[in-house]
């Protein structure tokens, strides 16, 4: 009896861990402050969100929506991967951001895995057809109060283009006065962001690091291999900041550990 309650009692702990690590999820508050930030854009709030990977938090995404509305965002980024090359379900990803796009506006760029499918004429005439912005290697403006920003689409590599090429195509036409945010699924390319002295970059792509160990961090990002720099949080180099988002889903490695997904709120102060 005591070894049948000691089984069931390891049962529900794992069981309570694989949740809280894999669909408890934590929204990362942040602020960014720049003089460049126009007035009318003071207290202007982005979530980002990241790497789907067609995860559903909650009866039709019901979880993820309720964080989302919670911050009350006045756009939402979403920097690839929505969908997973290896259990392709487009229908299920699209679900989630038919519902995003009813709280604010949704910008997107791709990720790898949506590369890898093929697919990606069939996923931006979806993601178009429900209204959401893509961003294929150029950028929009936001206009407010007569004041605006823009905002820069980096497509993912395994397009086959050099990445100075896709940001200096997204990149033209914008005047030097302008702030700029830039969406990019890839973080180890910082190195090209600081370069292009891109001011705000979104990204994701690394999960975290999959498993994160004490006072050591990621274990393993796609694209950086073993013990990654960089899985989560802010990276500042010359005029560049980069967030890295650890995501929502799981690709080929199938669980999170001590990695929360996130949603990151970033909230603009001008100076």
């Amino acid at each position: 009896m005591k070894k049948a309650l000691k089984i069931v009692i390891i049962i529900c702990f794992m069981y309570i861990f694989y949740i809280a690590n894999n669909e408890w999820l934590k929204i990362s508050s942040h602020e960014y402050t720049s003089e460049r930030i126009p007035t009318s854009f003071d207290g202007y709030k982005i979530v980002q969100l990241s790497d789907l990977h067609d995860a559903e938090l909650g009866e039709n995404h019901s979880l993820l929506i309720r964080k989302v509305e919670s911050t009350e965002p006045d756009i939402i980024l979403v920097t690839g991967d929505v969908i997973d090359s290896r259990r392709y379900d487009l229908e299920k990803s699209m679900r989630a951001i038919k519902q995003l796009k009813e709280i604010a506006p949704v910008y997107y760029v791709l990720g790898n895995h949506e590369v890898a499918t093929n697919e990606m004429d069939t996923i931006y005439e979806q993601l178009e057809l429900l209204g959401v912005h893509t961003l294929k290697n150029e950028h929009e403006i936001i206009k407010l109060n007569g004041e605006e920003i823009a905002l820069v689409g980096v497509e993912d590599p395994l397009m086959g283009i050099p990445v100075n090429t896709m940001i200096q195509t997204a990149t033209s036409g914008i005047d030097p006065s302008t702030f700029t945010i830039v969406l990019s699924h890839r973080p180890e390319k910082f190195d090209f962001y600081v370069e292009q002295s891109l001011e705000l970059v979104f990204t994701g792509h690394a999960h975290g690091g999959q498993i994160r160990l004490p006072f050591i961090g990621g274990l393993f990002g796609p694209g950086q291999g073993w013990f990654p720099k960089y899985t989560d949080g802010l990276f500042e180099a010359g005029d560049t900041t980069m967030v890295v988002n650890r995501g929502i889903g799981n690709s080929l490695f199938p669980l999170r550990v001590f990695n929360r997904p996130e949603i990151i709120e970033m909230t603009l102060k001008a100076q």
